[in-house]
Protein backbone atom coordinates (compact mmCIF):
# COMPACT_ATOMS: atom_id res chain seq x y z
CA UNK A 1 0.00 0.00 0.00
CA UNK A 2 1.28 3.45 -0.94
CA UNK A 3 0.13 6.85 0.25
CA UNK A 4 -0.01 10.04 -1.79
CA UNK A 5 -1.31 13.54 -1.25
CA UNK A 6 -4.13 14.97 -3.37
CA UNK A 7 -5.30 18.58 -3.43
CA UNK A 8 -8.96 19.41 -2.85
CA UNK A 9 -10.54 22.85 -2.56
CA UNK A 10 -12.66 23.89 0.41
CA UNK A 11 -15.94 23.14 -1.39
CA UNK A 12 -14.80 19.60 -2.16
CA UNK A 13 -13.56 19.08 1.39
CA UNK A 14 -17.02 19.82 2.75
CA UNK A 15 -18.39 17.25 0.31
CA UNK A 16 -15.83 14.72 1.54
CA UNK A 17 -16.83 15.39 5.12
CA UNK A 18 -20.53 14.84 4.44
CA UNK A 19 -19.71 11.84 2.21
CA UNK A 20 -21.44 13.25 -0.87
CA UNK A 21 -18.22 13.11 -2.90
CA UNK A 22 -16.88 9.62 -3.59
CA UNK A 23 -14.85 10.10 -6.77
CA UNK A 24 -12.61 12.65 -8.40
CA UNK A 25 -11.36 13.26 -11.94
CA UNK A 26 -7.90 14.34 -13.02
CA UNK A 27 -6.77 14.97 -16.61
CA UNK A 28 -4.29 12.45 -17.99
CA UNK A 29 -1.12 14.42 -18.66
CA UNK A 30 -0.35 12.30 -21.73
CA UNK A 31 -3.50 11.80 -23.78
CA UNK A 32 -3.83 8.32 -25.36
CA UNK A 33 -4.58 7.45 -28.97
CA UNK A 34 -7.95 8.48 -30.33
CA UNK A 35 -9.27 4.93 -30.24
CA UNK A 36 -8.74 4.82 -26.51
CA UNK A 37 -7.23 2.53 -23.94
CA UNK A 38 -7.44 -1.11 -23.01
CA UNK A 39 -6.60 -2.46 -19.59
CA UNK A 40 -4.22 -5.36 -19.25
CA UNK A 41 -5.63 -7.94 -16.84
CA UNK A 42 -4.55 -6.91 -13.34
CA UNK A 43 -2.16 -4.46 -14.93
CA UNK A 44 -1.84 -1.00 -16.46
CA UNK A 45 -3.63 0.58 -19.41
CA UNK A 46 -2.16 0.53 -22.93
CA UNK A 47 -3.14 2.18 -26.21
CA UNK A 48 -2.64 1.06 -29.78
CA UNK A 49 0.85 2.59 -29.87
CA UNK A 50 1.67 0.28 -26.94
CA UNK A 51 2.34 3.16 -24.59
CA UNK A 52 1.74 2.11 -21.01
CA UNK A 53 -0.27 4.27 -18.61
CA UNK A 54 0.00 3.91 -14.85
CA UNK A 55 -2.31 5.99 -12.70
CA UNK A 56 -0.14 8.54 -10.82
CA UNK A 57 -2.73 8.69 -8.05
CA UNK A 58 -2.38 5.07 -7.03
CA UNK A 59 -4.12 1.74 -7.33
CA UNK A 60 -6.95 0.04 -5.47
CA UNK A 61 -6.06 -0.16 -1.79
CA UNK A 62 -3.69 2.80 -1.82
CA UNK A 63 -4.35 5.81 0.40
CA UNK A 64 -4.76 9.48 -0.46
CA UNK A 65 -4.27 12.09 2.25
CA UNK A 66 -6.27 15.22 1.56
CA UNK A 67 -4.44 18.50 1.10
CA UNK A 68 -6.74 21.49 1.64
CA UNK A 69 -6.49 25.26 2.33
CA UNK A 70 -5.26 25.76 5.90
CA UNK A 71 -3.53 28.07 8.37
CA UNK A 72 -1.20 27.48 11.28
CA UNK A 73 -1.92 28.72 14.77
CA UNK A 74 -0.03 31.96 15.39
CA UNK A 75 -1.26 33.06 18.81
CA UNK A 76 -4.44 33.29 20.85
CA UNK A 77 -5.78 34.74 24.08
CA UNK A 78 -5.55 32.10 26.80
CA UNK A 79 -8.09 34.00 28.87
CA UNK A 80 -10.76 34.06 26.17
CA UNK A 81 -13.60 31.73 27.32
CA UNK A 82 -14.39 31.04 23.66
CA UNK A 83 -11.09 29.21 23.24
CA UNK A 84 -11.53 25.43 23.56
CA UNK A 85 -9.53 23.49 26.12
CA UNK A 86 -7.68 21.65 23.38
CA UNK A 87 -6.29 24.07 20.82
CA UNK A 88 -5.62 22.64 17.33
CA UNK A 89 -2.38 23.39 15.53
CA UNK A 90 -4.14 24.07 12.22
CA UNK A 91 -7.27 25.77 10.97
CA UNK A 92 -9.08 24.35 7.93
CA UNK A 93 -10.81 27.00 5.84
CA UNK A 94 -13.44 24.56 4.63
CA UNK A 95 -14.86 24.98 8.14
CA UNK A 96 -15.41 28.72 7.64
CA UNK A 97 -13.94 31.66 9.52
CA UNK A 98 -12.41 30.87 12.93
CA UNK A 99 -14.31 32.31 15.88
CA UNK A 100 -11.17 32.89 17.92
CA UNK A 101 -7.40 32.90 17.76
CA UNK A 102 -4.77 34.46 15.54
CA UNK A 103 -3.92 32.38 12.50
CA UNK A 104 -1.37 32.70 9.75
CA UNK A 105 -2.45 33.75 6.28
CA UNK A 106 -4.42 31.01 4.45
CA UNK A 107 -2.11 28.63 2.60
CA UNK A 108 -2.82 26.45 -0.41
CA UNK A 109 -3.33 22.75 0.10
CA UNK A 110 -0.35 22.27 -2.22
CA UNK A 111 1.97 23.08 0.69
CA UNK A 112 0.06 21.21 3.40
CA UNK A 113 2.36 18.80 5.29
CA UNK A 114 1.17 15.26 5.90
CA UNK A 115 0.88 15.93 9.63
CA UNK A 116 -1.73 18.62 9.00
CA UNK A 117 -4.03 16.43 6.91
CA UNK A 118 -7.24 15.43 8.69
CA UNK A 119 -8.85 13.27 5.98
CA UNK A 120 -7.52 10.02 4.53
CA UNK A 121 -9.15 8.25 1.60
CA UNK A 122 -8.78 4.67 0.39
CA UNK A 123 -8.83 4.12 -3.37
CA UNK A 124 -11.56 1.62 -4.25
CA UNK A 125 -11.49 1.80 -8.06
CA UNK A 126 -9.52 3.43 -10.87
CA UNK A 127 -10.56 3.79 -14.49
CA UNK A 128 -10.06 6.02 -17.51
CA UNK A 129 -12.80 7.65 -19.57
CA UNK A 130 -13.60 10.75 -21.54
CA UNK A 131 -14.59 13.63 -19.29
CA UNK A 132 -18.00 14.04 -20.88
CA UNK A 133 -18.70 10.29 -20.78
CA UNK A 134 -19.79 10.69 -17.16
CA UNK A 135 -23.36 11.61 -16.34
CA UNK A 136 -23.96 15.16 -15.17
CA UNK A 137 -24.59 14.21 -11.55
CA UNK A 138 -21.18 12.54 -11.27
CA UNK A 139 -19.46 15.64 -12.62
CA UNK A 140 -21.44 18.05 -10.48
CA UNK A 141 -20.51 16.08 -7.35
CA UNK A 142 -16.96 17.35 -7.93
CA UNK A 143 -18.14 20.89 -7.19
CA UNK A 144 -19.36 20.27 -3.66
CA UNK A 145 -21.40 23.33 -2.67
CA UNK A 146 -19.57 25.64 -5.08
CA UNK A 147 -22.69 26.51 -7.10
CA UNK A 148 -24.17 28.09 -3.97
CA UNK A 149 -21.29 30.56 -3.73
CA UNK A 150 -21.96 33.46 -6.11
CA UNK A 151 -18.35 34.59 -5.71
CA UNK A 152 -16.90 31.33 -7.03
CA UNK A 153 -16.10 30.73 -10.70
CA UNK A 154 -18.72 27.99 -10.91
CA UNK A 155 -21.30 29.98 -8.98
CA UNK A 156 -21.01 33.01 -11.24
CA UNK A 157 -21.29 30.95 -14.42
CA UNK A 158 -24.24 28.99 -13.04
CA UNK A 159 -26.15 32.12 -12.02
CA UNK A 160 -25.46 33.76 -15.38
CA UNK A 161 -26.70 30.72 -17.33
CA UNK A 162 -29.70 30.27 -15.05
CA UNK A 163 -30.69 33.90 -15.58
CA UNK A 164 -30.76 33.39 -19.35
CA UNK A 165 -32.53 30.03 -19.07
CA UNK A 166 -35.31 31.55 -16.96
CA UNK A 167 -35.67 34.27 -19.60
CA UNK A 168 -36.16 31.59 -22.24
CA UNK A 169 -32.78 31.97 -23.92
CA UNK A 170 -31.29 28.60 -25.01
CA UNK A 171 -28.14 27.89 -23.02
CA UNK A 172 -27.25 24.46 -24.44
CA UNK A 173 -26.27 22.42 -21.41
CA UNK A 174 -28.08 22.86 -18.08
CA UNK A 175 -27.11 25.92 -15.99
CA UNK A 176 -25.38 23.73 -13.39
CA UNK A 177 -23.12 22.28 -16.07
CA UNK A 178 -22.16 25.80 -17.15
CA UNK A 179 -20.86 26.14 -13.61
CA UNK A 180 -18.90 22.90 -13.87
CA UNK A 181 -17.48 23.87 -17.25
CA UNK A 182 -16.28 27.24 -15.95
CA UNK A 183 -14.62 25.60 -12.94
CA UNK A 184 -13.04 22.83 -15.02
CA UNK A 185 -11.59 25.28 -17.54
CA UNK A 186 -10.26 27.46 -14.72
CA UNK A 187 -8.51 24.46 -13.17
CA UNK A 188 -7.30 22.77 -16.37
CA UNK A 189 -6.99 25.52 -18.97
CA UNK A 190 -9.34 27.35 -21.31
CA UNK A 191 -11.15 24.99 -23.67
CA UNK A 192 -10.37 21.88 -21.64
CA UNK A 193 -14.02 20.93 -21.13
CA UNK A 194 -14.85 21.23 -24.84
CA UNK A 195 -11.78 19.17 -25.79
CA UNK A 196 -13.32 16.30 -23.79
CA UNK A 197 -10.00 14.93 -22.51
CA UNK A 198 -9.29 11.48 -21.20
CA UNK A 199 -9.31 11.57 -17.41
CA UNK A 200 -8.40 9.35 -14.52
CA UNK A 201 -11.46 8.57 -12.43
CA UNK A 202 -10.47 7.70 -8.88
CA UNK A 203 -13.19 6.32 -6.62
CA UNK A 204 -12.58 6.23 -2.89
CA UNK A 205 -14.00 5.87 0.59
CA UNK A 206 -13.09 7.76 3.72
CA UNK A 207 -11.06 5.86 6.28
CA UNK A 208 -12.46 6.06 9.80
CA UNK A 209 -10.79 5.29 13.11
CA UNK A 210 -8.62 6.81 15.79
CA UNK A 211 -5.75 7.46 13.39
CA UNK A 212 -7.99 9.09 10.80
CA UNK A 213 -10.35 11.43 12.61
CA UNK A 214 -12.47 13.17 9.99
CA UNK A 215 -15.54 14.35 11.88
Amino acid sequence: MKERGMIFNEYQVRALLDRSMTQVRRVMKVQPDEDGLAKVTDGPWVDTSERVYLCPFGAVGDHLFVREPFSRLDSFNFFDPAVPHEVPDFWYWADGEPAWGDWTRPQSGAVMPRAASRITLEVTAVRVERLQAADESALLDNLGDMLEDCDSVAGRAFNHAEHYAIAGVPVGICPEMHGFKAWWDKANGAGSFDSNPWVWVIEFKRIEGADHETD
